[in-house]
């Protein structure tokens, strides 16, 4: 199965470089290029891409809008938003999480790390580079301000959802914040990588996460981590 990718950069050497990279896998196509997010938003309506590499800052409309408007789009929900930066530090990644994004890598990431982040994000898991630790996590959405209702849309993070968290899918949600893998989980908690995945899936679905990393919001957002 091919991965349909769309480049989303106002610097056009870089969606050049990118595209090469890209393209010269055999299971992955780059199938358009936005100079900012309006025009982002058009392409992935008009080439179903399976995903978007977005930069954060673009002219027009940035990337945290512009994955605002893709995640939140019934039409578009199987496309995912991997964010690209160069501020990984920066509280506009947390923006780009509660917008929808499914993780971000540093612009300076190598091509093979960033082959292997396009193809895990395609799959449905989320991706936080490794300077994405826990606190950096943790002290940004704690301090930045809760979501706008458009955000909140997007995310369908429900606090009313905690309730119907059990007590093993509440631990289970802990861990995954603390960036903890299904394979770490299993581990830890004494189950089977597939029964902690089961788990974590079942989190998602209860707490309306479209992949781990919304989970991860969810989890700071509703006091399970960073306590």
């Amino acid at each position: 199965m091919t991965i349909r990718i769309l480049l989303a950069d106002d610097q056009a050497l870089l969606r050049a470089t990118f595209r090469l990279l890209l393209d010269a896998e055999p299971d992955i196509e780059v199938v358009g290029e936005a100079a900012n997010g309006a025009e982002a938003v058009d392409l992935a309506r008009r080439t179903r891409a399976d995903l978007v590499l977005m930069d954060i800052r673009m002219p027009e409309m940035d990337g945290i809008e512009a994955t605002r408007r893709i995640t939140g789009d019934d039409d578009l929900a199987g496309v995912r938003v991997l964010i690209l930066t160069t501020f990984e530090t920066d509280e506009f990644v947390v923006s780009a999480l509660h917008a929808g994004a499914s993780g971000f890598l540093g612009k300076g990431v190598n091509p093979e790390d960033l082959l292997q982040a396009v193809r895990t994000v395609a799959a449905g898991e989320s991706l936080l580079s490794p300077s994405a630790t826990t606190a950096l996590i943790e002290r940004f959405l704690a301090q930045s301000p809760a979501p706008g209702p458009q955000a909140q849309a997007a995310s369908s993070h429900r606090p009313e959802a905690l309730a119907d968290l059990t007590p093993r899918e509440r631990e289970i949600t802990v861990l995954v914040a603390a960036g903890l893998s299904n394979d770490e989980i299993g581990v830890r908690l004494f189950i089977s990588s597939s029964t902690a995945k089961t788990h974590v899936n079942r989190a998602m679905m209860k707490t309306g996460s479209r992949d781990r990393a919304q989970l991860v919001v969810f989890a700071y957002e509703n006091g399970l981590a960073g306590g």
